[in-house]
């Protein structure tokens, strides 16, 4: 997503600066030709039925290809898709349009020789001798992965993807840690392409066997207007209440954001009704559009669905899908908390009030039209978390959605909603394949020569064991990449480099991978880039750079939770159930005093001055620290503020009376 108008349009989908980025799940250009648009929707419906015969086994017309032609044949299929859905150039979309379609092609033939071969590949050992076709074809497909990711990524990706891919290389010159084994040309070409840890590799193998069918989940649920049903529920719980557009827009967000796991097409749903309605109670047009922008960037943090990393990591880390979102609960409802303690004292501070009960919506009539989303979301955690089917719990719960939201007119399935549907689909999966076989350059590169383990290793030495040198490093790194890559390839980028470190220096793997997703994700809500920020910046009409500054305020829990939860696993739910509740209620204290702090209110007392907040924020972060006497001073600092303050305030009503 590139361009401000183009960066209107994703999530891990759309993550990348605005200005270099292109547009992930923005729909198909509607003036694009008729014969384009059925072709894209031809090859979504073909990449869809692969996926799910694929998944649920079932051998349409005898064809079940192995696990190496099934990851070929996608690649072909959405990689063709990104040249027809994404434009050669942005700011021309219609120029060159006949290389559109010469690129997809060649990628439909390329993955569909390679598919076909899948076996050959491994038995007859082609990653290292392989015929003269096989080089041929492998040296296409990386040429066109790399157009796909520059169109996808941005160029920023595309160099760290040619920089990286092409390191085997050049290997053997390198000094120090960065020395590795050298490959020639053919030889690099072949492990990029026939071997198992490049294009082929770990993020390509979620995508196909767990991402798709989360992708079409968050489109049925878009499609079928759950997003409505959402927003009306928050509505119906908070907007009478003080600031309620505010607090309705942070858990709309919230609610919205965990079934789809897009920051941006989140912002581009909730906020043309969020931001005027939190307006027209108060709040600035850079404030509303702050609070939007980082209730949206929550999605990729909130439970079930978070983007695509989630599923990443759990393959990273050689876990179930279901421990990343049980690690990932209780950090990303602090965010969530947070965020309604800063709305709140904000209209508090301000004296704003809520929505009229005449415009606010009946709970129950509300309940009771959205059954069938709360039915499909309650399948999902089922199979999820229940049956442990991670892969089929999201076939599922479309299934269900599809079928529960047949009943009614306004959310039923129609022939113009299912086109729409499918070119939705078929843009945000060939997006992320695009991405992801780009990714998987740099995992090869890094891989192959064994410069991934050494770098680890020489980090660790270097830190001398300290820990938080390195999570300070590891934070800066991530979010300095964050800057200039889609959050998926940032995390996998440093899962590689770093994560194998700060394990190394006994810290929780778990706890190590989300700490890296969080601060790679921070660019969202953070100037320069912030796109976030300028997304809900365009929909509000407000300042893009003062908007992001506002994102940013907002969002410092976001600068905080990462390093209390590496540091205390009993927030990812490793711990006694004792330790767990003793540590949240706690942070939770913590996180309510700094919140205080920013805002400038204290419950029960009102305003308080500049010493006042300086001393109720470091009071906040001594109580986070898991040490007994540090959690005592603070608590010691919060209660002497609010007793001076109560006090003054006291006086003050006093001597008015």
């Amino acid at each position: 997503m590139a361009d401000q108008d183009m960066a209107m349009a994703s999530e891990d989908r759309i993550e990348g600066p605005a200005a270099v980025a292109p547009p992930l799940d923005k729909p198909v250009d509607p003036t694009r030709p008729l014969a384009v648009r059925i072709v894209i929707m031809a090859l979504g419906a073909i990449g869809v039925a692969l996926a799910i015969n694929q998944q649920f086994l079932l051998n349409i017309f005898g064809f079940q290809p192995l696990g190496n032609a099934y990851l070929y044949y996608l690649i072909g299929i959405f990689l063709a898709l990104a040249f027809l859905t994404l434009p050669l150039s942005p700011t021309h979309p219609d120029r060159f349009w006949w290389l559109d379609g010469g690129l997809a092609i060649a990628a439909l033939v390329t993955g569909g020789w390679l598919g076909f071969h899948g076996l050959d590949i491994i038995q007859r050992g082609w990653e290292y001798d392989a015929p003269l076709t096989a080089d041929i074809m492998a040296a296409i497909l990386i040429v066109l992965v790399l157009e796909g990711v520059r169109r996808a990524g941005g160029p920023i990706l595309l160099f760290t993807a040619v920089l990286f891919g092409t390191y085997p290389l050049y290997a053997d010159y390198m000094p120090g840690f960065l020395w590795g084994t050298q490959y020639s040309l053919i030889g690099t070409i072949r492990a990029h392409v026939l071997g198992v840890e490049s294009i082929i590799g770990i993020p390509m193998q979620v995508v196909a066997e767990l991402v798709i069918g989360f992708v079409i989940f968050g489109s049925v649920l878009v499609a079928t207007k759950g997003s409505d049903f959402f927003m009306e529920l928050a509505s119906a719980l908070l907007g009478h209440s003080r600031g309620g557009p505010a607090k309705v827009a942070v858990m709309g967000s919230g609610i919205l954001g965990s079934l789809s796991g897009s920051v941006i097409s989140n912002i581009l749903t909730s906020g043309p009704f969020s931001i005027p309605t939190m307006r027209r109670v108060g709040y600035s047009a850079n404030y509303a559009a702050a609070i939007e922008a980082c209730a949206s960037t929550g999605a990729t943090l909130m439970p079930p669905v978070m983007g695509t990393v989630a599923f990443v990591m759990a393959s990273f880390l050689g876990v179930q899908y279901s421990t990343i979102v049980i690690a990932a609960i209780i950090p990303a409802l602090l965010f969530y908390v947070a965020l309604l303690f800063q709305v709140d004292m904000y209209a508090a501070r301000r004296g704003l009030e809520g929505l009229p009960r005449s415009e606010i919506p009946p709970i129950w009539p509300v309940l009771k039209m959205g059954w069938p989303y709360l039915l499909s979301l309650a399948v999902l955690i089922f199979v999820l978390m229940g049956l442990r089917m991670e892969a089929r719990s999201p076939y599922y719960a479309s299934l269900v959605m599809l079928v529960a939201t047949s009943f009614r007119k306004e959310t039923r399935m129609t022939l113009s909603r299912a086109k729409g549907l499918l070119i939705d689909i078929a843009g945000n999966v060939a997006a992320l394949v695009a991405v992801l076989a780009g990714i998987g350059l740099v995992i090869g590169g890094l891989s192959y020569t064994g410069v991934a383990g050494a770098f680890s290793r020489e980090l660790l030495l270097y830190a001398g064991g300290n820990t938080a040198l390195m999570l300070v490093a590891g934070a800066v790194t991530s979010f300095v990449l964050g800057m200039g890559m889609t959050v998926t390839a940032c995390y996998i980028f440093l899962s590689i480099l770093l994560a194998p470190a700060l394990v190394q220096a006994g810290l929780n793997p778990i706890a190590s991978h989300l700490f890296i997703l969080y601060w790679g994700m921070l660019s969202y809500i953070t100037p320069p880039v912030a796109l976030a920020a300028i997304t809900a910046a365009n929909v509000a009409g407000s300042k893009p750079m003062q908007t992001g500054f506002n994102a940013m305020r907002l969002g410092m829990p976001l600068f905080i939770l990462p390093f209390i939860f590496v540091y205390d696993p009993a927030l990812i739910m490793h711990g006694t159930w004792l330790e767990i509740i003793e540590r949240v209620a706690i942070t939770l204290v913590a996180i309510w005093a700094i919140t205080s702090a920013f805002e400038g209110w204290i419950y029960k007392v009102g305003r308080i001055g500049v010493l006042s907040r300086l001393a109720f924020g470091i009071g906040g972060i001594l109580i986070i620290f898991p040490e007994l006497t540090t959690s005592l001073v603070g608590g010691g600092v919060l209660a002497a503020v609010i007793a001076v303050n109560y006090g003054i305030g006291s006086r003050k009503s006093a001597t008015q009376t």
